[in-house]
């Protein structure tokens, strides 16, 4: 690893962490101001929920979420928190080796006295580093928001626990398939476009699985394999999914390393 290749990506990714950080807390504030107010209204809440169609509350997992309990309303603030992590590990992966390539500069970096795989394990350091700290963010803030608004009603620490170690292995499941597919193209000009993409499409495959049950979207989407709603009933995650997840990340980074090292880098002519 170079320490140099490792600050320098750290540092220019800060102010994206803390525009994520910050937008990501006020989501988890936000939802969670409102939720005594859920709770106080199980039973108005149930009547509006029975109102609508069943296959909508199956898209979104509220079928499965009571959300008069604390973590059962947790589950339906984390699908978005967990869109937004998709995305931020999305543009972290997808713009992790392009940004030199589309601005020319990558063959002056590599013409320095590293390897390539130093190089790509140096910029992975550095997102994840980021990506920690977003993480660690969503830690404090959930806590703080739980603890100011669940009033006297209790929940299991340990199944919370579980719910946000969980986001270690989404984030690395966008972060390795985001780089992947970026060195498959042979130039990722603007990397919103495919984070946005990657994000949503697993996500709308997460909403299709839960309405046409027979068909097996949920092998493809971290949105099921690490399903927020499953942990809580189940106090544990749902293994055979998270195996192949993991399965998949490792698939990816490999792939990635074979591919960086080989691959034709533009120079500047």
């Amino acid at each position: 690893m170079s320490s140099t290749i490792f600050r320098y990506e750290f540092r220019s990714r800060l102010k994206s962490v803390l525009i994520w950080s910050v937008a990501i807390t006020l989501i988890i504030f936000f939802y969670f101001s409102i939720f005594p107010s859920f709770a106080d209204q199980t039973e108005m809440l149930n009547q509006m929920m029975a109102k609508f169609p069943p296959a909508l509350l199956e898209a979104v997992g509220l079928n499965r979420a009571d959300l008069s309990t604390v973590l059962g309303f947790y589950c339906l603030v984390f699908l978005f928190v967990q869109i937004c992590l998709a995305v931020q590990a999305g543009n972290y992966g997808f713009g992790l080796v392009s940004i030199e390539e589309n601005e020319l500069t990558a063959d002056f970096l590599l013409s320095k006295p590293v390897s390539r795989g130093q190089v790509l394990t140096s910029k992975l350091l550095a997102a994840l580093a980021c990506l920690t700290l977003t993480n660690l963010v969503i830690w404090i803030s959930s806590f703080i928001a739980i603890a100011l608004f669940k009033g006297n009603r209790s929940f299991d620490v340990g199944t919370f626990v579980l719910v946000l170690l969980s986001i270690v292995i989404f984030q690395l499941f966008y972060l390795s398939v985001g780089l992947v597919i970026s060195l498959f193209v042979k130039r990722v000009r603007s990397v919103t476009p495919f984070s946005l993409g990657l994000a949503f499409g697993t996500y709308i495959l997460s909403a299709f699985s839960g309405v046409f049950g027979e068909v097996a979207l949920e092998l493809i989407t971290p949105f099921k394999h690490l399903d927020p709603n499953y942990i809580v009933q189940h106090d544990a995650y749902n293994l055979p999914l998270v195996l192949l997840n993991v399965t998949v990340t490792i698939i990816s980074l490999a792939a990635s390393y074979w591919l960086y090292t080989h691959r034709n880098i533009p120079a500047v002519s």
